[in-house]
């Protein structure tokens, strides 16, 4: 009854988890889902949002400029992750691999100047100690407070995309050879939206840094398997409301991220080896984007084409 109850009681917290970690899930699917883009700088700007927001908080930065703070840094991670793919024209994936290396030698100099030492792995950043907005020992606020973060987030990508230069990163990510014989400079819609993704990951990376109490150098390590899990979670599970709108999309982004956490409590309920989560998340993840193809080779059949219809008859070609 006991562990039930514990269970019960780690729920709220779990939401709150999955919340942060749905705000770094619509970074992902920016670049994944938007721009087609394999961004794997995720699991190191997540970390450096962490490591700037703790820092500039422990040298005395207030919380609005660490968290601006931290946006800009995220930025400016998908800013190189961007130059290294359109003007040295490094693959994608490997991009990302060379920013996410990069980041790692930054944070550890970033955590290490608050500590006044060359280079430290972790950074406290306790309730207790700082001004933070969430925080694991008041789940209740820091629902609250998560929750105005993705209403605000998820509505301002819904005004951006609808915008022109919005509408030309969608363009772009669903066919660059016809958006560029259209005029668009491709090249730089992919460093804006990888700048946009990166800076999203920052400052969820700042928030989990306030939330967990301390930032790590290693709180970044699959992170993007728990991006990808969460949009393709939420994606299967509550996609079927949200076909035709952009916002509904990105909500249920956030959802795949708090099922995740659900799940999670729920291994740990079980008395399952929580070690193994990230693999299942991995399997579940490789499960689901097979399922198209699946679907297509094994069950689709030959697709029958519409017969053309003849020109006089009553229908228009």
């Amino acid at each position: 009854m006991d562990s039930l109850f514990n269970y019960l009681s780690s729920l709220p917290g779990a939401a709150a988890q999955g919340l942060i970690w749905g705000i770094m899930a619509i970074g992902v699917y920016l670049t994944y889902k938007v721009l087609d883009f394999a961004d794997l700088t995720v699991d190191g700007s997540i970390c450096t949002g962490a490591a700037v927001c703790a820092a500039m908080m422990t040298m005395g930065c207030s919380l609005p400029v660490a968290l601006v703070g931290a946006f800009l840094a995220g930025l400016l991670a998908g800013f190189i992750t961007g130059l290294f793919h359109t003007f040295m024209g490094i693959p994608a994936i490997l991009s990302g691999i060379l920013t996410q290396l990069i980041c790692w030698s930054v944070n550890l100099k970033i955590l290490g100047m608050a500590l006044g030492k060359a280079s430290a792995a972790n950074l406290p950043l306790s309730a207790r100690n700082f001004d933070t907005i969430v925080s694991l020992l008041d789940v209740n606020k820091s629902l609250v407070v998560l929750g105005i973060f993705c209403v605000v987030i998820i509505g301002m990508l819904y005004w951006f995309f609808g915008t022109e230069y919005g509408s030309t990163l969608r363009a772009t990510g669903a066919n660059p050879n016809m958006s560029r014989a259209q005029g668009i400079n491709t090249d730089a819609a992919k460093i804006f939206g990888l700048v946009l993704s990166n800076g999203i990951v920052a400052l969820s990376g700042a928030l989990l840094a306030q939330f967990q109490g301390n930032a790590d150098i290693n709180m970044g390590k699959g992170a993007i398997v728990i991006g990808l899990a969460a949009v393709i979670i939420g994606e299967a599970l509550f996609g079927w409301f949200a076909r035709n709108n952009f916002a509904l999309k990105l909500t249920t982004v956030i959802l795949g991220g708090v099922v995740y956490f659900f799940v999670y409590s729920t291994v740990i309920y079980l008395g399952l080896d929580s070690n193994y989560l990230k693999m299942l998340s991995a399997i579940v993840v490789a499960i689901f984007l097979a399922i198209p193809y699946w679907k297509g080779r094994y069950f689709g059949g030959k697709i029958k084409h519409k017969e053309k219809p003849r020109m006089g008859g009553g229908e228009h070609a």
